[in-house]
């Protein structure tokens, strides 16, 4: 079967798993169907759509192709095959920083020939003409546990509990030492709370960490808040499965897609007023705090975990809602359609 011709290419000049590298790997299987899509790079999946960095300087100049940068790299190096290398690439940049952009951010956004951001927040921060298209997640993938007394019971997780998580790397900018001194403050008078954490602790987080771990001993609670470390992808969403809250307490954010990702499994959310979190949650399908207040966390979170009528109804109405509006083939059929518009441009 011949290969379709490459109409997009994505690429992702980053080893280390990140949040654009996985926007990369979730999303290209799903445009794949829709449009000729490759990307380029180092430490990506071998199954995704692929060309090597070294072909991309004699790519044939036959047609026009969209490069879709999300990285300032990235963007440099569309502008280099353009040109030095003079391949027919229309430069695309996606933006999620919610910052005033640097010097040479702006310089290489304003060579671009067409920008997306993703929320409304993060387009006011640029300074040129901009679609919003926002996350969207896999709700295949993320869904409601069919049994999650059976989940719970493989995970080694407390059956009768009420389980909060906070996902992602372990360091202050995800506000983790939050979430830990609200933990030290509600589950000494809450027996059935526990806390799990998922997520790397880099070698300039150790000393953090190690503070963490002080404070749930000191608070006599160290049984019940437990970092499991980085864990493979598959456990992380069957950990997500097993919830009934979770909490993104960043200090600041691009986007954050882990609330989705939650709410796609039939959790609720309790999130900072960061990123796009403001955008993606309602009344019914969570709550906002104010960003590093860990007494407006504490205050937030006892009034989901002592209303467990609340904590049943919202967990539905979080799913319903990312199905009705965060689901990734929207995502990717908005982002097709700017593709086709730049490849039809005279």
């Amino acid at each position: 079967m011949q290969k379709p011709a490459i109409e997009v290419i994505a690429p992702n000049l980053k080893r280390r798993l990140s949040g654009v590298t996985a926007t990369v790997v979730r999303l290209i299987p799903v445009q794949a169907a829709m449009i000729g899509i490759v990307t380029t790079g180092p430490g990506l999946p071998p199954d995704l759509p692929h060309i090597s960095l070294a072909r991309l300087p004699f790519l044939r100049r036959d047609r026009w192709r969209v490069w879709h940068a999300r990285r300032n790299t990235e963007m440099v190096l569309g502008l280099v095959l353009r040109h030095i290398f003079r391949r027919k690439l229309r430069l695309l940049f996606t933006s999620a920083a919610q910052r005033h952009h640097k010097a040479l951010t702006r310089w290489l956004i304003g060579r671009m020939d067409g920008v997306v951001a993703t929320s409304t927040r993060a387009k006011f921060y640029l300074q040129v003409p901009a679609a919003v298209v926002m996350h969207g997640v896999d709700t295949q993938v993320f869904h409601p546990a069919p049994d999650r007394t059976a989940l719970r019971f493989r995970l080694n997780l407390p059956q009768d509990a009420l389980i909060l998580g906070c996902f992602g790397r372990i360091r202050a900018q995800k506000g983790v030492d939050l979430l830990v001194d609200a933990a030290c403050t509600l589950l000494p008078s809450r027996p059935h709370l526990h806390l799990i954490f998922t997520g790397r602790v880099t070698d300039d987080n150790r000393t953090f960490y190690a503070a963490l771990l002080a404070r749930v001993t000191a608070a006599g609670i160290a049984d019940r808040v437990h970092f499991l470390g980085e864990l493979p992808w598959a456990e992380v969403v069957r950990h997500y499965q097993a919830l009934d809250l979770f909490v993104a307490p960043a200090r600041w954010e691009g986007f954050g897609l882990t609330p989705l990702e939650a709410m796609a499994c039939g959790v609720p959310v309790v999130a900072a007023r960061v990123g796009a979190f403001e955008a993606l949650l309602t009344a019914e399908t969570g709550a906002l705090v104010t960003p590093d207040d860990v007494a407006d966390l504490t205050q937030a979170l006892a009034a989901w975990v002592d209303d467990p009528a609340r904590l049943a109804a919202a967990g539905p109405a979080a799913r319903a809602h990312v199905l009705a509006h965060h689901r990734i083939e929207d995502e990717a059929r908005a982002l097709v359609t700017i593709y086709r518009d730049m490849l039809a441009t005279p």
